[in-house]
């Protein structure tokens, strides 16, 4: 696996061996990215929830997004991101919580500009997890959640106050992208 852009385009991170790790291919992360490109933002602070090997949000890093929180429960993935952050030169715009994700939200403080959620495909917290999301403290009408699922489960196009503004399909992935809605 490789960082697609940025500062750190084209170094290749390492993924935990593990089955229970699914990540996310440079080409989903680049059309990833390539999304959220078109959404005007400024993007300071990310998290990036089911970490895995922390590819999303290092990837954010390398584009120039300021910090970001990583979180993963599974102690191999955690040491993984923390060496791929070493490696890439960005440890010190990162922290990494070691913890289930419901947990993390229960004390997370800060307002995130972008939220990656890409649980594994087999996890069917999603439908719960996004609601929690909604109506969470550190999502502002500016943050953008980029939910990846598979691509045979769609997801709902509103979660409480959030939206979904645009989906595309990459082979078993599929790519959800929410915002709050704007109530004048």
């Amino acid at each position: 696996m490789r960082i697609t852009g940025g500062s750190a385009k084209g170094h290749i991170i390492k993924a935990p061996q593990s089955d229970a790790v699914r990540p996310t291919t440079d080409k989903v992360r680049e059309a990833i990215f390539s999304m959220l490109g078109a959404l005007a933002g400024n993007w300071e602070r990310g998290l990036d929830l089911f970490a895995g090997t922390g590819a999303l949000g290092i990837e954010a890093l390398s584009r120039d997004v300021g910090w970001v929180d990583f979180v993963d429960q599974n102690s191999k993935c955690c040491a993984v991101i923390k060496q791929n952050l070493i490696k890439t030169g960005f440890m010190d715009k990162a922290h990494v919580y070691c913890c289930p994700v419901m947990k993390a939200l229960g004390f997370l403080e800060h307002t995130y500009d972008m939220v990656f959620v890409d649980p594994p495909y087999a996890d069917s917290s999603l439908n719960t997890l996004i609601p929690v999301l909604a109506r969470s403290n550190f999502i502002s009408a500016d943050t953008v959640i980029m939910v990846s699922h598979a691509s045979r489960n769609s997801l709902d196009k509103q979660y409480g106050s959030l939206s979904m503004i645009k989906e595309k399909r990459y082979g078993d992935t599929g790519i959800s992208i929410y915002q709050k809605e704007v109530i004048s």
